[in-house]
């Protein structure tokens, strides 16, 4: 018996928001049997077309940015400086924001993230019992909130509620051009916790990973206006584009790491570092810009004693986020001209118990995959790229991500890898993760997969066994996390559902659209276009669905219904072989509520086979579907998926004649 699409399965739908099913007159499959009166209703639903947002001059129904298409702009110029006996930092910023919607705007909002570690708000009450929290270090302190006009600061009417802020304007900000810089001083105490930012402690002094550290604006685009969502901790962030002048105060002794590129190298660094990171940027190989036996030596400084400040210059970025210790070491290589460089304490150099290398190799793993995705994808566009060794386990800002500084072997480059596989999405492609975290970290999983096969090569062990590995994905999506849809907000999805939901469906929903849909060189040109297309704009989910069927050719509505709209499972089996009247036909059923294209090797008996590629329009009929041979040999066996790339719940049925419970 067939398992059919249940009634609460439909409410779950409408309560996700998920699109009415349109009947429409099927197609008639190849080899296809009689097509009935009336289709089952299943069928009719799995393939109607998937109702999207009316395309506009905004967005294409291509799946392009149209020719009104829109976005603001947010400059920064910011000072801040970093007192590690109060382990906090005072900072004051100019914000200029540019107005380039169709809308006069009476208010901003701006984002106050420090204020996830506040004692009472809203992400440390919902996360109270998450490790990553640790404890509430307190939020960020406000002192001065103005409007510029011309050479004059007039104070600013002004609202702070949790992690957000409203600014009311003095006069509307004009439509299609209309600027305004906003002044802000503030301050915000470190948090010892994890959670995307922190303090280490290691034998040579802190190590500060800062970020979500100064005020920055919330998002106002074309589809929901204003995008001031609290920060709660599980959802990530929707940032604007522009660029940043940045001036970072430390003591004399420290190294800073940071977004962007460093504007006054002379003044903090050495002759020698400096010579060492012109070396770095012509070498494959790792070259050391600070070593092991040199930190925390004096003649790692320049000449002085007071505090020092770096500054750095970063273009068309979303975000700014830097690093600070006087435990750094550093080390730096070139792609192209792209400086990759890694600082992590000396703890973090490797091997370990086990033998595996550790941060020492954090370059080297950097470089392969900024090399793999800018030839693979898009085009890296920075200048740098740097890794940091720290207390956080792993998390992505514009050139440059935080790792655990205990990672170590193939987990090192595992979190390597996806931290700066995150500098395509959403650094390039500025996804909207706080609604939908698949467009982040589901792209971001997808392309590790076949980063990892690349740089090990090892007949696809290092992928399979991780989160797009099939039996993992088949063990979860049948477990106790997989009642919600990959569209459910982050902040929504049950307790550890993220990792499934946002990272291992997704991205191996798309390692299937590549590998069995589509085909790896239609899909490669498709995805290709929409990071083209897409690159430093914010795309909603129906861009990418409609330029992949743009670019492709392909109507997949059946597939972003299943996949990523529904909680449906995949069962295809192999009924039955029959022959009547000297003509061979094998029997084939779907058996759950997820319809899939499949591949099937016949082996005959007198030792020849066939394999056939059969189209998911195979199930639009029926359930059922009978693939016609004709005259052939007897038949000796039939396997479905033989490369068991489907997610099939069930590969028992998978062959025929029925494999014994305990064969391979």
């Amino acid at each position: 018996m067939h398992t059919r699409r249940t009634l609460a399965a439909t409410l779950a739908a409408i309560a996700f928001g998920l699109p009415a099913a349109v009947p429409v007159a099927p197609a008639t499959a190849q080899h296809a049997p009689q097509m009935p009166d009336s289709l089952p209703e299943t069928n009719q639903a799995l393939f109607a077309p998937l109702a999207l947002p009316t395309p506009d001059g905004v967005r294409d129904a291509s799946g392009r940015p149209g020719p009104d298409y829109w976005q603001q702009r947010a400059d920064y110029s910011i000072q801040v400086s970093l007192d590690p006996e109060t382990h906090s930092i005072t900072g004051s910023e100019v914000i200029t924001y540019t107005n380039h919607s169709s809308d006069a705007l009476d208010f901003v909002w701006v984002q106050l993230d420090g204020n996830l570690f506040r004692p009472g708000s809203r992400g440390s009450i919902m996360n109270a019992s998450s490790h990553f929290f640790g404890s509430t270090s307190g939020g960020v302190e406000l002192t001065r909130v103005a409007v510029v006009r011309g050479d004059e600061a007039a104070g600013a009417t002004y609202v702070v509620d949790d992690t957000r802020m409203r600014i009311d304007l003095p006069e509307p900000l004009p439509a299609r051009g209309g600027t305004v810089q906003l002044a802000i001083d503030w301050s915000w105490p470190i948090p010892t916790s994890p959670m995307r930012t922190g303090r280490l402690e290691t034998d040579d002094g802190w190590i500060y990973e800062v970020a979500q550290w100064y005020p920055r604006m919330a998002v106002y685009d074309d589809v929901s206006g204003w995008n001031p969502l609290p920060y709660l901790g599980l959802g990530e962030f929707y940032l604007e584009y522009g660029d940043f002048d940045v001036e970072i105060t430390v003591p004399h002794d420290y190294i800073v790491a940071a977004t962007g590129e460093l504007q006054n190298a002379d003044e903090v660094l050495t002759a020698e570092q400096r010579a060492r990171l012109d070396e770095a940027r012509g070498s494959a190989e790792t070259v050391m810009v600070i070593a092991p036996d040199e930190v925390g030596a004096p003649d790692t400084r320049p000449e002085g004693d007071g505090p020092i400040t770096w500054r750095y210059h970063a273009e068309r970025v979303r975000d700014f986020a830097w690093a600070a210790s006087r435990a750094f070491v550093w080390d730096a290589a070139g792609w192209e001209d792209v400086l990759i460089m890694s600082v992590y304490p000396r703890e973090a150099i490797g091997p370990d118990e086990d033998g595996d290398p550790g941060w020492e190799m954090s370059t080297e793993f950097a470089r392969h995959t900024i090399s793999y995705y800018s030839q693979q994808w898009f085009r890296y566009p920075y200048p740098v790229a740097i890794n940091v060794g720290g207390i956080v386990g792993g998390m992505e800002y514009p050139m440059i991500v935080f790792c655990s500084s205990q990672a170590r072997g193939r987990s090192l480059f595992g979190v390597t890898d996806h931290e700066f596989g995150h500098s395509w999405f959403p650094m390039i492609v500025g996804s909207d993760e706080r609604r939908y975290p698949w467009m982040d970290e589901g792209f971001n999983t997808f392309i590790n997969h076949y980063s990892v096969l690349a740089y090990y090569g090892d007949g696809g062990e290092a992928s399979r066994s991780g989160r797009t590995g099939p039996e993992s994905v088949i063990r979860m999506m049948q477990g106790p996390i997989s009642d919600q849809p990959i569209m459910t907000f982050a902040d929504v999805l049950r307790p550890m559902g993220l990792g499934f939901m946002g990272y291992s469906k997704p991205g191996y929903g798309l390692v299937i659209l590549r590998e069995v849909v589509l085909g790896p060189e239609r899909f490669d040109e498709a995805f290709r276009a929409y990071v083209e297309r897409w690159a430093f704009r914010h795309p909603q989910p129906a861009d990418f669905f409609r330029t992949m069927e743009d670019i492709s050719g392909e109507d997949l509505d059946w597939f972003w219904r299943g996949w990523f709209y529904s909680t449906e499972l995949l069962d295809q089996a192999v009924d039955e072989v029959t022959v009547e009247e000297g003509l061979t036909s094998v029997h084939l059923s779907n058996r759950q509520g997820l319809v899939m294209p499949t591949t099937l090797d016949i082996v005959f008996a007198d030792g020849t086979s066939q394999r056939r590629k059969l189209p998911v329009e195979m199930w639009i009929a029926s359930d059922t579907y009978a693939l016609p041979l004709g005259e052939t040999p007897a038949v000796a066996s039939v396997t479905l998926d033989p490369e068991g790339i489907l997610p099939d719940v069930d590969r028992s049925n998978d062959t025929w004649p029925t494999l014994p419970p305990d064969s391979d």
